[in-house]
């Protein structure tokens, strides 16, 4: 084999990777790459690297187990993905779902037993989820399953960022907690865009199941969960405003613009309010907890 025939089937190996994982680079991973930075007291810059990388290796472990179990809804809902693109043959998707799953063990095994205990929760989760099927039951389950795996991808991100990578701090496990309640309940912003291929397999999310409450809990929602986490984290009048009316807008554009269209962009607006919540723990740290160490 040549070097050039060489470079390009590790072009589109890594291509392929990255495809994997690149519709949840603004959902999962910068939000809780930002999240382990701001809960975590940084021992060094350059476990940034450790972070991001152990993020986005559990990730790819999750979405290729999703997405071996229906190609045919991604060739409807999401025809850009690995398989339904031609990039990757099934049985070779099967061959990497399997393989992943001692990789994210032993590479989490180097940091902490805190940190494997993480990465095998979420191996757990990820086989309950996909091939026993958890998400298709009710739409609760499916909003817990992942508001639990989220918070183990945050755990374990947290512990990695840590001096001590044995323990979490009380204001980082108070973070990874308020995480999970608030993911659980505004998950659905994610599955309004994705209700015609949901609903070609029978996938019974809020938006399908509910329409109409589905909208209303995010017009309620992200700014009751906004007033929530001003309140906890001790965020000053003018930031706090300014956060919760952004969420009132983002959930009132749920509300009036239901196209599918109108729901993706909604969707990139709920990340970014996604996002800046989980900075929040990093205001804490940075006003109030160096005033306490200060005085």
């Amino acid at each position: 084999m040549s070097a050039l025939v060489f470079g390009r089937a590790i072009s589109k190996s890594l291509l392929t990777l990255h495809l994997f994982t690149q519709n949840d680079i603004l959902t999962t991973i910068i939000p809780t790459t930002l999240f382990a930075l701001v809960a975590a007291p940084l021992c060094s810059p350059y476990r940034c690297v450790h972070v991001v990388w152990w993020i986005w290796l559990h990730l790819l472990h999750f979405n290729v187990a999703n997405q071996i179990i229906d190609p045919a809804e991604d060739g409807r809902n999401k025809a850009s993905r690995p398989i339904p693109a031609g990039y990757i043959s099934l049985r070779d998707v099967v061959y990497l779902r399997w393989c992943l799953v001692p990789t994210c063990l032993v590479s989490s095994a180097f940091y902490s037993v805190q940190v494997l205990s993480a990465s095998l929760a979420i191996t757990v989760l990820t086989l309950w989820y996909n091939e026993f099927k958890v998400h298709s039951h009710h739409w609760f389950s499916k909003n817990l399953m992942t508001g639990l795996g989220y918070a183990c991808f945050q755990a374990g991100a947290t512990l990695i960022a840590s001096r001590d990578m044995s323990r979490l701090e009380p204001n980082a496990l108070l973070a990874v907690l308020l995480s999970i309640a608030m993911f659980a309940t505004t998950l659905q912003a994610q599955d309004f865009k994705d209700q015609e291929g949901d609903r070609s397999i029978g996938r019974r999310t809020l938006p399908i199941a509910h329409p109409s409450p589905a909208r209303v809990s995010m017009f309620v929602g992200l700014p009751m969960w906004s007033i929530c986490l001003t309140q906890v984290w001790g965020m000053d009048a003018f930031s706090s405003v300014a956060f919760v009316f952004y969420s009132g807008l983002v959930g009132l554009r749920f509300m009036v613009c239901k196209t599918t269209q109108a729901d993706r962009l909604s969707c990139k607006l709920y990340s970014l309010w996604f996002s800046v919540a989980h900075l929040l723990p990093g205001y804490w740290r940075y006003f109030h907890e160096a005033r306490m160490h200060i005085s």
